[in-house]
Parts: structure tokens; C-alpha cells; sequence
């Protein structure tokens, strides 16, 4: 592994965009509640079990802070708590929380200033990480520049052709330091012990890595295109394949039947071969690393372009509402950015669905 010297604070800027539509400008979270994120459960629950689901409405808390003091005031240990996903501070967010059944008498007297429980409700199993199919955002833009027909516009093409699945600034810390702490684990100058810790901290390289990837091939064009090597996904069945006759597949991608995937490296996933595994290793080489220093990580693969639906432009007085729902995993911040055009939420405060898909590769 080569020690480069690199930024890591993230930045827009250094990420390639898709659209050339003029960029609105405007302000966001001006208040928690200009930015409204509902979870998406992955099944219909069935009203029966030995858990009880909570379905909560919180502004002003982390979800860690939440299972916290649920914790502690239901008497439930940490363990026996489920939830799907984080969901930010700094908006108003609906998501469920599961808890043993036999603490719902506890419930009703469960109250915490910013949090509300809507509904209860019971179902077979335990709420796990990652169980939600995504999140409908709702998001105010105040302020600005340009109009909502601009900003219709350039949602249209994201809906046709895709999202660029960049992770958000959220996943990499104020001013890169998560990342910057996740390269020194990895190189085993780190003095932190905590395993889950480390894990966390890798996994900004993991995204950091994947970020450059990523950016790579909308440089060249290569966005709804494949290339010799790539691992695609289906969009319909979630099945993977080994592209080895590009010109065959790119139709399929171009119809936005099927995407390329990108590497979180660790050792379940295999690095790319071919014209992406070229690609692959020049963003790896950008930070002066190889597949091996992920040894210690499970791994995973992460499609680069993911596509909005249900979405919508409002025009409001003083600039335009736009929502949308994102699968598991995927950041609003990806899409606000091409309507935009401004380094969205840079400083990495909050996390739209920080911890929702890849947190355990």
C-alpha cells in the first residue's frame, strides 16, 4: 500500500455530474421540516407475532439516540431492538422500530420530545438492518435561482436514464475524517481497538473507492454504457452477470434494463477483470491502495446508477419542492446535487439513510 497524499474531505466538485441543465441553486433545511424522509418497509406486516413494531415520527434526534432511550426506558436490552436504517437529525423522519412483544403495555408510556409513535403493530420477526425497500423524500428548496420547470427538467432525465449512486458527504465524516481514520486502519496505524468502530470507519473507504469508480466512468462516458468485465445487475430480478461481449449488453443498459455494479472491496467480492478492472484499479490507485488491504472487510458489489420514481416538482413561492423514493442504501444528496448544481449538504451533516444496504460489507 502507497502512502499518497490526498484530500479526503468530500466535495461535489471532484465528482463527475450527468445533466447539463442549469443548476437552480437554493437553500436547503432552512427548517427540519423542509426535509421529510418516510421509510419504505420491505413487507406488509401481519398483525401477529412476538414483536411489536413501532412506526415513529422524529425531528430533532439521531435514530441512535431514539433506540437509546428506548432501550433504557422500555427496559429492552440493545440487542433485542430492531430497526432498518439511520434516518437524519436535521429533518422529519418516519421509520419502524421493533421491540419484543411482551414490552407493549411499556409503550403507550414512552414519550420523548420531537418523537411520536403513530401506529403499533405486530409481525413474526425481528426488524433487521437493511429490511426497508427505501425512502420518499420530501425536500424543500427556499431561495432559489432558478425555477421548478427547471428543476422538473432535470429530474425527467434522472428518472429516464438514472441516478449517478455516488454516496452521500454523510458517509464520510466532517471534512474526510472518517475516511482519512479509515485509511490509517487499514494500513494498521490506527490506535483504535473497538472492532465495530474500525469496521465503520473502513467502510468510508470502501464508498470513498467506489465514489472515484464511479465518477471515472461518467468521465468517459461510460455511465449507461458497459465495458468488458463489469459485473451488471438486473434491475427486475437483482441478478448479476459477467459482461464479455459489451457491444451485445450496452443496449440493455442504455434501455436502463440493466447497470454496472461497482466493488466494496473485501474478500467476498472480486475485484473487476478486463476494461472495468482497469477502471477499478485506477481508483484504487488514486489513494494508493489494492484489493488486499480490504482483506479484513466481508465485501460487497453496489449498483452505479440507481432510478427515482414517483417523483414530482412543486413550485412554492420562494423556489420549488421536489420528492422521489430511492431504494435502500441510495442518498437524496445524489439527486439534489444534479437539480441544484451546489456542493449539497458538503459539511456531511446528517444521513439521509446513512447505514441502510452496504454498512456490513
Amino acid at each position: 500500500m502507497v502512502n499518497l497524499i490526498v484530500n479526503l474531505a468530500f466535495e461535489w466538485a471532484a465528482l463527475a455530474g450527468l445533466t447539463d441543465t442549469p443548476g437552480t441553486g437554493g437553500r436547503l433545511r432552512s427548517a427540519p421540516e423542509d426535509f421529510r424522509v418516510e421509510e419504505v418497509p420491505a413487507y406488509p406486516l401481519s398483525g401477529e407475532g412476538d414483536h411489536l413494531y413501532l412506526h415513529i415520527e422524529k425531528t430533532g434526534h439521531t435514530t441512535a439516540h431514539v433506540l437509546r432511550e428506548l432501550s433504557a426506558r422500555l427496559g429492552v436490552r440493545d440487542r433485542d431492538v430492531g430497526v432498518a436504517g439511520l434516518k437524519d437529525r436535521h429533518a422529519v423522519t418516519t421509520q419502524w422500530i421493533s421491540v419484543p412483544a411482551r414490552f407493549g403495555d411499556r409503550v403507550a408510556a414512552f414519550a420523548l420530545d420531537g418523537v411520536r409513535v403513530l401506529e403499533t403493530r405486530r409481525h413474526t420477526n425481528k426488524l433487521g438492518l437493511g429490511h426497508l425497500r427505501g425512502n420518499r423524500f420530501v425536500v424543500r428548496v427556499r431561495d432559489a435561482a432558478g425555477t421548478a420547470d427547471t428543476a422538473a427538467a432535470t429530474l425527467a432525465e434522472l428518472v429516464a436514464r438514472g441516478v449517478p449512486n455516488y454516496f452521500g458527504p454523510q458517509r464520510f465524516g466532517l471534512r474526510g475524517l472518517n475516511a482519512e481514520e479509515g485509511l490509517r486502519v487499514l494500513r494498521g496505524e490506527s490506535r483504535l481497538r473497538d472492532p465495530r468502530v474500525r469496521r465503520f470507519l473502513t467502510t468510508s473507504v470502501q464508498s470513498m473507492v467506489f465514489n472515484r469508480f464511479l465518477s471515472l466512468r461518467l468521465e468517459r462516458g461510460l455511465f449507461d454504457r458497459l465495458v468488458v468485465g463489469d459485473m451488471a445487475k438486473k434491475h427486475d430480478t437483482g441478478g448479476v452477470f459477467l459482461v464479455k461481449d459489451a457491444g451485445a449488453e450496452s443496449p440493455r443498459a442504455g434501455r436502463g434494463e440493466v447497470s454496472a455494479t461497482g466493488t466494496l472491496f473485501g474478500k467476498k467480492a472480486r475485484p473487476l477483470t478486463g476494461d472495468a478492472g482497469e477502471l477499478e484499479r485506477e481508483a484504487l490507485a488514486t489513494f494508493g491502495l489494492t484489493p488486499e488491504a480490504f482483506a479484513s472487510r466481508r465485501g460487497d458489489r453496489r449498483l452505479t446508477r440507481v432510478f427515482p420514481e414517483e417523483a414530482r416538482v412543486t413550485p412554492e413561492e420562494d423556489g420549488y419542492t421536489v420528492a422521489f423514493t430511492l431504494p435502500r442504501g441510495s442518498f437524496a444528496t445524489s439527486v439534489l446535487r444534479e437539480i441544484m448544481k451546489t456542493d449539497v449538504d458538503a459539511a456531511g451533516e446528517g444521513n439521509d439513510d446513512e447505514g441502510e444496504g452496504e454498512d456490513g460489507a
